[in-house]
């Protein structure tokens, strides 16, 4: 109950205004603060909505494939320039954000997770590795501006950001995959 909690008030807190300002102020923090932070919440969420409708997890969820589909959807529209852009000009998209990250992509997430096994997670890191990887590089290599929110040297941090991420997400993979082989 304590976690259920917790997600609770970590969404209020997200949502407040001043709290979004900051977060949305710097693109870094938009994209590496404040999303990941959205999908935390919803993946602290999903023991409550498990426990309120178990016949939809399990009727729409049962192998996890449905819900990882869902997640990478939701996910890659959130690393589109023009989405990140939108949410800051346009109400209705941040209300989209504030919505679509924690019950689209933390919920089915953490529901999918154990169901899809080793394989099927691997695929989704190798997915986060692939998209940070393309996002770094364009936040990097396009000298014009790209989000209209953001300075190019923000957008360019960003960048770095991205390729820090999928820096220490590769490692991670190379450490799984060398933790699978000893212990066959």
């Amino acid at each position: 109950m304590k976690q259920e909690k917790y997600s609770l008030i970590l969404f209020i807190f997200l949502i407040l205004p001043s709290v979004a300002h900051l977060l949305e102020s710097i693109m870094i923090f938009h994209m590496h603060t404040q999303m990941p932070l959205f999908v935390f919440a919803g993946f602290l969420m999903t023991p409550f909505f498990k426990k309120k409708f178990p016949n939809f997890f399990m009727k729409w969820n049962r192998s996890g494939i449905p819900g990882i589909l869902l997640v990478i959807l939701v996910w890659s529209y959130w690393q589109i320039p023009r989405a990140m852009d939108d949410a800051l000009t346009h109400s209705y998209v941040e209300i989209f954000k504030f919505i679509s990250l924690p019950f689209l992509v933390g919920i089915p997430l953490r529901d999918s997770w154990q169901k899809i096994r080793n394989n099927g997670q691997f695929i989704f890191l190798v997915y986060l590795l692939a998209t940070l990887i393309v996002t770094g590089f364009l936040y990097i290599w396009v000298d014009e501006q790209i989000c209209n929110n953001y300075l190019i040297i923000e957008q360019q941090t960003l960048g770095w950001g991205s390729l820090a991420m999928a820096a220490c997400l590769l490692l991670y993979l190379f450490y799984r995959q060398f933790e699978r082989d000893e212990g066959v």
